[in-house]
This record gives C-alpha cells, sequence and structure tokens, in this order.
C-alpha cells in the first residue's frame, strides 16, 4: 500500500490535482466570464493541463471496483452551456483529427463547448473522488484519468487549443470592435 501512496501524493500528482481542481473551478465559473477573458485563460490552462497529466508517475489500479463518478448529466450541460454561452457563434470549429474524417466528404463539425465538458467530466470525477481521501480509490481514480487521458480527453485537450487559438487570434479585430462598441455604450 505504501507504494501507491508514493503515487498519489508524488509532486508530479499532486500538481496534476491543483491544475485540474483550477481547470474545473475555472469552467464552473465560466457564465460570468466575457469571452476574450475566458478563450486568454483556458489557452493557459489547457497547455499546463496537458503538460501535468504526461508526468504523472506510472500507476496501476489495485481495487476491484470502479471509483464513484459524480458529474451527473445536469452538470455537464450546465458547463456545455456556460461556455457555449460565452463563445457564441465561434464555439463550433470544424475537426480534422477524426478517424472518420478519412473517409467523409464533409468536414465534421465539433463545439469547444463539449470538448472543453468532456474534458471537465473525467477531471471532476477525479477530483471529486481525491477530495474523499481514500488511497486506494484515489490510485484507482488516477489510474483511469490517466487512460482517459490517453485515450479520449488529450486529443480533445490539443484539438480544442487550435479551435481557441483560432478564436483569439483570427477573430481578435472583430473582438476588439465588439468590445469598443460594447464601452462606448456604456459611457
Amino acid at each position: 500500500m505504501e507504494k501507491y501512496s508514493q503515487v498519489i501524493f508524488d509532486k508530479n500528482t499532486v500538481e496534476f490535482v491543483t491544475v485540474a481542481a483550477e481547470y474545473c473551478c475555472f469552467l464552473e465559473r465560466a457564465h460570468d466570464a466575457r469571452r476574450c477573458e475566458f478563450v486568454d485563460t483556458v489557452l493557459k490552462i489547457l497547455p499546463l493541463l496537458y503538460l501535468k497529466a504526461t508526468l504523472i508517475p506510472v500507476c496501476e489500479s489495485i481495487g476491484e471496483d470502479e471509483p464513484e463518478t459524480f458529474v451527473t448529466e445536469e452538470d455537464y450541460e450546465l458547463i456545455r452551456r456556460a461556455v457555449s454561452g460565452v463563445l457564441g457563434p465561434k464555439d463550433d470549429y470544424l475537426e480534422v483529427f477524426l478517424p472518420d474524417m478519412a473517409y467523409s466528404d464533409t468536414p465534421i463539425k465539433k463545439c469547444i463547448s463539449e470538448d472543453l465538458a468532456d474534458i471537465y467530466q473525467d477531471l471532476k470525477d477525479f477530483i471529486s473522488v481525491f477530495q474523499l481521501g481514500l488511497n486506494e480509490t484515489m490510485n484507482d481514480s488516477l489510474v483511469i484519468c490517466k487512460e482517459h487521458f490517453r485515450e479520449f480527453w488529450g486529443q480533445r485537450l490539443v484539438n480544442t487549443m487550435r479551435a481557441l487559438h483560432d478564436v483569439k487570434y483570427s477573430y481578435a479585430d472583430e473582438d476588439d470592435e465588439d468590445e469598443t462598441e460594447e464601452e462606448n455604450s456604456l459611457i
């Protein structure tokens, strides 16, 4: 059991937990953000989250049961809608890294809000298990989170960063004009 305690309290694990918790808290407050601030912050958190996920030490499952999940469909939908509301028409992007894309004649549309909510769901479940403080379930939750990163949300994260980069820099002039108009209307 001591070996597993070393993994869950490893410096890299603790740093990953910290960044994952910050990501979840930020998305839970997304409805209060302006688009430019939201995009700017997410573009700083996501690369850090990716880096910290790659540094999680090697770990093996020790329990027989899957750890509990906490995020409900309603929780997921609240996050997705909040992000979608902040991004507005900039939420959609064309996906190019799906296996189906090779056989498609038409582009596949994705939503930044869904990608961020998918990442949120895995991380919030992970953080919630970690908050329980039970070493065995913390370890197994870390194993699952690391597997999901490798198989699912890691690719979502980098794809979403590409789309967010486009939102930030392709529409910078347009957003500056929108913000100037908003500020002028307040005067």
